[in-house]
Order: C-alpha cells, then structure tokens, then sequence
C-alpha cells in the first residue's frame, strides 16, 4: 500500500496537480485575507457613518426599490461568492431587509461591470443581455420568496451582536473611586472602531476561512477541465442539472470561467451546461458554503443552495431553448 501511495504520489499529472492546489491556495490566502479585512473595514467605516436607518430605508424589504438597490449594489460591486461575505455580514448588521440583502448576495458573484466585458466577447450582444436579465430578475424574484417565507429566523443572530469589550475599569465594582474618579475615557475614532471591529471578524472567521481554502484548492486542482467537457457533452440529455452540481463544489469566479467557453464549445459542451456552469460556479462554492454555515442555520443554508441549483438549472434550459 505504502509503494502504491508513493508511485501514485511520483507521478507527473500528480505532481503538477499537486503543484497546482499549492499555488491555488496560496492565492486564496492571499487573495481571500486581503479582501476580506479591506471589505470588512470598509463596510464598518460606512455602517459607523451612515445612520442605520438610511442603510433600511434604501434596502427595506418592504418596498420594491430596496431589492432593484440590492441588485444594482451587486451588479457593480467586483466580489467572488466568497468575498461577499464581509458586505453581507455588514448589511445584516445595519438591519437592511433580509431580501434585499440576500438579492445582493445572489447577484454579487454573478453580474459585475467585468463578467460583462467579458461575456459581450465570448458569447456576443445577445447572449449577454439574456444572461444579465436572467441574473438580476431570478435574484430578485428569490430574494422577494426567501422573505415572504421568513427565512430570516434562520440567521445566527449571535454572529451579529456587537462585542462589549471587558478591558475598560469597572469604577463601581472595583472599589477604586479615587483612581477612576481620575481616568477619563478615550473614546476612540471611527476609524479605530471600525479597524477593530474587521480584525474582530475577521479573526472569528479565520478558521473557517482557513478549511475552506485548503478544500477550495484542492478541489481545483484535482478536478481537471476535461471531465466537465466529458460529462456535460451536447449529447448528454441530463448536462445542464450536471453542470450545475459539478459547478456548485468548485471555487471558480466567472471572469476567470469565461475564457474557458471557446474550448468547451469546441469540444461539444452546449450553451446551456456552459451557463448552468457559470452560474453554480460563480453563485456557490464549497468555501463560501462553509462560511455561510458560520451566519447561517441549515434550513436559510439549503434555502441557498437550492435557489443558486435552481437558477443555473432553469438558466441553462433557457439558453438552449432560446439560443440554440
């Protein structure tokens, strides 16, 4: 067993595998720490500033424009599906509409200024405006159901309370009035709060982050592009739902998925698969599931999955209805 496990191990196609996880995570470690803080201490800073009761005026769930502000807040705002986390966290601090924030967390990954620019080239005028509208109306539209069926009670609510910290004095307890009679509290700056508060988050979320990495990167680099084109052939009459399930486990932004679309075509994968691909990949992964389950009670958790399963399965039939 031990020879079999050290000549599998020796292997090229391991070996570049293996060298491909390692440099994959790498990048998550990098990438995914960076922006995670960056993002988290940027949400502070304006939940410190703007008033909450702006942010739920804007992002209400009981008006129709808190889920078109939540759909355009996503479709302009650069994030993969696990570096929306910080900017959810944050609108579910400042008390926004549960709707809209999940309409947000829907449409982040998927429709971005950039996932445009490159689906005009890939896939041309038409394909991209169909691909847009779907994105926005099918977020919107689960964002507006996941309210009307209170999944909200479904969200960790001790994720959310501000942490008390326990080292200023207790000048009634301690006894000592003379010293605290002469201590005057320094109430730190904004900016200061808000630094705290993201490292603070970010060192509760770290674990988490940590596996999901390491499984992220794994999965990357041991699921080869070829067995998608195997297994979501033209011919294959159940391609689009497999695309979706293969899609979903992986950690793949749609900017880096689209220019793998020309060879996929070539190698018979129909447009539809190819779309069901985009949209699990880039709406779910594995990471972004396990930090979810930090925020999220199963039931809000399957809630999820199904919506981004569905939506990439009814997608993927659409495109092939409409375009093929």
């Amino acid at each position: 067993m031990y020879q079999q496990i050290k000549n599998y191990l020796i292997m090229p196609d391991t070996q570049r595998m293996m060298m491909s996880t390692l440099e994959m995570f790498m990048q998550l470690f990098l990438e995914l720490t960076i922006l995670f803080i960056a993002i988290s201490y940027l949400v502070a800073l304006i939940n410190q500033k703007l008033p909450a009761e702006k942010i739920q005026k804007l992002l209400g769930a009981h008006q129709g424009r808190g889920y078109l502000t939540a759909a355009a807040l996503g479709a302009i705002t650069p994030f993969c599906s696990c570096s929306t986390i910080p900017m959810l966290i944050g609108l579910l601090k400042a008390r926004a509409g549960f709707g809209p924030t999940m309409t947000f967390l829907f449409t982040s990954p998927l429709l971005n200024p950039i996932v445009i620019a490159l689906f005009i080239p890939v896939l041309g005028l038409k394909a991209t405006l169909l691909y847009a509208s779907f994105a926005l109306t099918a977020s919107i539209f689960s964002g507006v159901l996941l309210h009307r069926f209170g999944f909200q009670r479904y969200i960790k609510k001790e994720m959310l309370e501000p942490k008390i910290s326990t080292s200023s004095i207790d000048c009634n307890s301690s006894g000592k009035s003379s010293s605290c009679d002469s201590v005057v509290p320094v109430e730190p700056t904004i900016y200061v709060k808000a630094w705290q508060e993201s490292w603070t988050l970010f060192r509760s979320m770290f674990p988490y982050m940590f596996i999901a990495m390491i499984i992220g990167a794994v999965v990357h680099g041991f699921v080869p592009a070829d067995f998608f084109a195997k297994v979501a052939s033209a011919d294959n009459p159940v391609a689009v739902p497999t695309a979706a399930l293969i899609g979903i486990p992986l950690y793949i932004r749609v900017t880096a998925l689209l220019p793998l679309v020309a060879s996929f075509l070539a190698k018979g994968v129909s447009i539809g698969a190819i779309i069901a691909l985009v949209i699990g990949s880039g709406g779910a992964s594995l990471p972004e599931l396990i930090l979810l389950k930090r925020l999220f009670y199963w039931p809000l958790l399957a809630a999820f999955l199904f919506v981004i399963f569905s939506m990439a399965v009814i997608g993927g039939f659409t495109f092939n209805w409409l375009l093929i």
